[in-house]
This record gives structure tokens, C-alpha cells and sequence, in this order.
């Protein structure tokens, strides 16, 4: 089974490092676990691997050995990061045709985001378009992932598909009846509370500080934000 072409990353090990994985996503990359050379195989999309992040950090032997595996096979893996730990950065000279850029681990997510951002600048501005951006608040439309001030959102699907209708449309106003049948679908016969229930939902998990950005029109319905991107 083939993955759909898209810019995919290969990440080691699998399960991905938690933090390494956050970072990632929060950033607005796609990206797969890998923990063998067969993996690597299995999981490459169509259009072949966009990058590799490969951490060496906790199982020298493997990260090395994956990264060869990246460099040597056929459709040859470019644009690699190793995640190191600092005793290993004098060993990194006698490798360096193994990998393009280091991280020192554990990483600091801003280190990591920043290398990535160098490492694929010339491709960041098409995957910026999948990224819906106001105050603070990311949604990233290709992973449905959500994230506030750096932090993750943990939405359910119509909360998130409800957060990202209106982001898409800041300053407008929005009956209840209109948010259903555009977020919903048509088909959908629950009632307006429906609507009320997922905004109160929304402006819990955006904070108290932060709730307002879901403004309620009286009498009209709710709106997001303001008429200009944050």
C-alpha cells in the first residue's frame, strides 16, 4: 500500500520522540514513523520521501545505520536532520555524508523548528498554504492539527471543522442555521443548540483570556475575530 504524493518525513524511531513529534506538528509537517530499513520501503509515498528527521541521540547503532539507508538506497533521501546528544558532536565530522543538519537532544523545539525552516526554506512557502493563522491560533488543514499560543488544541473533529470554518472567515457574522448546514452538511437535522454547545466547548479549550475571539452576535448568531487577520 502506497501513500498518497504529498511532502512527507520520514521520522526514527517509531514511536516518534514526543517532543520531536509536537514539533513537527505544530510546525505544519507530514510526516511518518519509521523503525527499519523495510519501513522505510513500505511507507514512502509515490513522489519519494521529502526529508528525514532521524534520531540518534538514544540507539546510536540504529539512527546511523537509518540514515545510511537514506543515502545508499536507490531513490536517495536528501535533506536529513540527526538529533545528537553533545558527546557525539566529535564524531559527527567522520559522518557528515550521512545527514545535512544536527539538533542537539534533547531538543528545544524552537532549535528544531528553526533548522527544519533553513533545511526546507525553498518549500516552506507552499506548505505555509496549508496553515490557517489568526493571533496566535494555528490550524493546520492537512493533519487537523490546532495549536494556541504554541500549545495543542485537543479538539474533536466538528470542533475542529467548526474552529476552522470560522477562522477562514474572520469579522463575518454567522446564524446558527448557516454554521449547520455549512459545517454540518444539509443532511445534519440536529437543532441550533448543536452550534451553542460546540462555541461553549471552543471558548473552553481557547482559555478564558482567549474566548472572546468567538464573538456572540445577538440575536444574528457568532462571529470570529476581527474583520483583518491577527
Amino acid at each position: 500500500m502506497t501513500i498518497n504524493d504529498e511532502k512527507l518525513l520520514a521520522v526514527f524511531p517509531d514511536p516518534a520522540p514526543i517532543d520531536v513529534a509536537r514539533t513537527l506538528d505544530l510546525s505544519g509537517y507530514s510526516w511518518k514513523a519509521v523503525n527499519s530499513s523495510q519501513a522505510i520501503d513500505k511507507l514512502e509515498p509515490t513522489s519519494g520521501w521529502f526529508g528525514a528527521v532521524v534520531d540518534c541521540s538514544q540507539d546510536p547503532e540504529s539512527g546511523w545505520a537509518i540514515c545510511r539507508t537514506l543515502r545508499r538506497r536507490e531513490n536517495r533521501v536528501d535533506r536529513t536532520i540527526v538529533l545528537v546528544t553533545g558527546a557525539q558532536l566529535a564524531d559527527l565530522e567522520m559522518r557528515d555524508d550521512l545527514f545535512d543538519d544536527f539538533c542537539l537532544a534533547p531538543i528545544h523545539p524552537r532549535e528544531l523548528d528553526s533548522r527544519l525552516r533553513h533545511l526546507f526554506y525553498t518549500e516552506m512557502a507552499a506548505s505555509r498554504e496549508s496553515l490557517i493563522e489568526y493571533s496566535g491560533l494555528i490550524l493546520n488543514t492537512e493533519t487537523y492539527q490546532a495549536s494556541f499560543g504554541g500549545k495543542p488544541l485537543d479538539l474533536t473533529y466538528m470542533e475542529y471543522e467548526l474552529l476552522k470554518f470560522l477562522a477562514q472567515n474572520p469579522g463575518k457574522v454567522f446564524s446558527r442555521e448557516v454554521l449547520l448546514s455549512r459545517v454540518w452538511g444539509y443532511e445534519y437535522y440536529g437543532g441550533a443548540r448543536t452550534v451553542d454547545v460546540h462555541i461553549r466547548r471552543l471558548r473552553a479549550k481557547l482559555g478564558e483570556e482567549h474566548a472572546n475571539l468567538i464573538e456572540t452576535v445577538r440575536s444574528v448568531g457568532y462571529r470570529f475575530g476581527q474583520s483583518k487577520w491577527g
